[in-house]
């Protein structure tokens, strides 16, 4: 096992730091001066480091390869706020040195129980069809098999090993619950959409050793995948409703909810348009709980630049525990603050933002 992992580095800031990773990305860029430098992705079941390495690079340029183990030695520090390895020395890893474990992230959660949940929900079903069809996806071996084990997606939301049945069953609940509040709302189509909006991951992301797409995945996306994998299903089911098949084709070319965000079609009913939005909003709330969960916040709570929200974060529960803890004010402090208790100074606390480019969405 290894004994630096990337959420580690809040306690080995500006100190030399030696361990291994898996190469998620490799790109070779020139320097100012013309000679090349290297620019990785590292990772491992913790996270993503970006890395470089400017010097002795000729002798690493062809030393290894993208989703090959490396074993590194560098300098942990900060870049625009965010953590960086600059690489002294680097090897090429063979598979009998490493654990796999200690490399691809994983659900915490049983996975046996999320595939039986998933399983209830699809048998509450109503329409025949509906459920006809997501049952045939469930019995078929190496769809089940993927289904268990693919990532959400690379790195934005759910990206470990369960990811995307723990991102399913988490909207199947939403659904149910929605659905009590908006009775109107077709909730087997719902679930269908839910069920089938994602599922041409499990071809379009490779996992093995890193989470990367698939050179289909790169060209077509999941999304057509998707499509694909539905009429296979539905070649070997004649009396499926031609206007229930529209319905589902619609539910997963539109989830993705705006042109901008790689949506072929805006949603154009109920069913889509809460598809959209509840499936944003579970992505978003995962990423923002993973990112507490790194630990890598700072003063106060606030977390670095978060590139798949495209903001800086506060976890609150750990801002309103500082907050808990300290000293009342002293009078003197008081009165300074004024007669409607705002500082006269900005809280040490308030981040400083340094890109509020629009990013896409995370599902």
């Amino acid at each position: 096992m290894k004994d630096f992992y990337i959420c580690n580095c809040v306690q080995q800031e500006n100190k030399v730091v030696t361990s291994t990773f898996v190469v998620v990305s490799k790109q070779v860029k020139p320097k100012k001066s013309g000679e090349p430098y290297l620019a990785l992705t590292l990772g491992d079941r913790s996270g993503h480091l970006e890395a470089k390495m400017w010097d002795n690079v000729d002798d690493a340029l062809d030393a290894f390869e993208q989703e090959d183990f490396v074993k590194v030695k560098g300098l942990i520090n900060k870049y625009k706020n965010r953590f960086q390895l600059t690489i002294h020395k680097l090897r090429k890893l063979g598979d009998t040195e490493i654990e796999f474990s200690d490399y691809l992230p994983k659900t915490t959660k049983d996975i046996g129980e999320l595939w039986r949940t998933l399983a209830e929900f699809v048998s509450s079903l109503q329409n025949p069809h509906l459920k006809a069809l997501l049952e045939s996806f469930m019995a078929d071996p190496v769809i089940a098999e993927a289904y268990r084990n693919a990532p959400a997606a690379k790195s934005l939301h759910h990206a470990y090993i369960g990811g995307l049945l723990d991102h399913v069953v988490s909207l199947c609940r939403s659904c149910d619950l929605l659905c009590r509040n908006y009775p109107q709302i077709n909730r087997d189509l719902l679930l269908a959409g839910v069920f089938l909006h994602d599922i041409g991951k499990i071809h379009e992301l490779t996992y093995n050793r890193a989470f990367t797409y698939s050179t289909r995945g790169q060209l077509l996306g999941h999304m057509i995948i998707e499509l694909e994998m539905l009429q296979s299903k539905l070649a070997a089911m004649p009396e499926f409703p031609a206007e229930l098949k529209t319905l589902v084709e619609h539910l997963i070319i539109s989830h993705h909810g705006q042109y901008e965000f790689g949506s072929p079609k805006l949603p154009m009913f109920p069913e889509a348009l809460m598809l959209h939005y509840l499936d944003d909003l579970d992505s978003k709330m995962e990423a923002m709980r993973a990112q507490f969960e790194r630990g890598m916040d700072g003063d106060g709570g606030w977390t670095g630049y978060n590139p798949s929200l495209g903001r800086p974060l506060l976890n609150s529960a750990k801002f309103l525990e500082r907050k808990v803890t300290e000293a009342p004010p002293s009078d003197g402090l008081a009165a300074a603050a004024g007669a409607d208790g705002a500082s006269p100074s900005q809280d040490p606390a308030e981040p400083s933002i340094q890109n509020t480019e629009a990013l896409p969405q995370n599902s």
